[in-house]
């Protein structure tokens, strides 16, 4: 009689075994995740829009560096004829140019355009600017116009 006791009681004393999760178990964790998702995602999608515009002025500020060097060599900024490329190609008219200023070529901005160059720009030196994600004048928030 002891040893169907002492079984018994060994039966009593083990645990339990979790056989996994239950489905209400698994529902909450899903609306958990849900709920987190919605509130995180869109903040996430905002800092990743906003990361191509700081690219394009940091890409900017670059260029504007490399007119800056043409034009200590040259001693004038490029004419809108000569635009960018002339940081890359000797233009025929000027005289001092020594190197390329951009070793890399040209770069697009963000979104796959080119820089786009005026001279004399809205403060009367030259503007290198983007026009944004959609490609026109003007817009707000990634669609708006990138100046350095």
């Amino acid at each position: 009689m002891n040893i169907v006791n002492i079984s018994n009681m060994q039966k009593i004393a083990q645990p339990r075994h979790s056989r996994g999760f239950t489905l209400i178990e698994l529902l909450v964790v899903l609306v958990i995740l849900t709920l987190l998702a919605g509130l995180v995602g869109p903040q996430v999608l905002n800092q990743l829009s906003g990361a191509k515009s700081k690219t394009a002025k940091i890409q900017i500020n670059e260029i504007e560096q490399s007119l800056d060097l043409f034009k200590l060599d040259v001693g004038r900024y490029p004419n809108d004829a000569e635009g960018l490329r002339a940081l890359v190609e000797k233009p025929a008219t000027a005289q001092g140019w020594t190197a390329p200023y951009l070793k890399k070529g040209l770069p697009t901005d963000p979104w796959g355009a080119a820089y786009l160059y005026k001279n004399p720009g809205r403060h009367g030196g030259p503007d290198v600017f983007s026009l944004g994600a959609d490609g026109k004048p003007g817009g707000d928030g990634e669609n708006a116009d990138v100046y350095n």
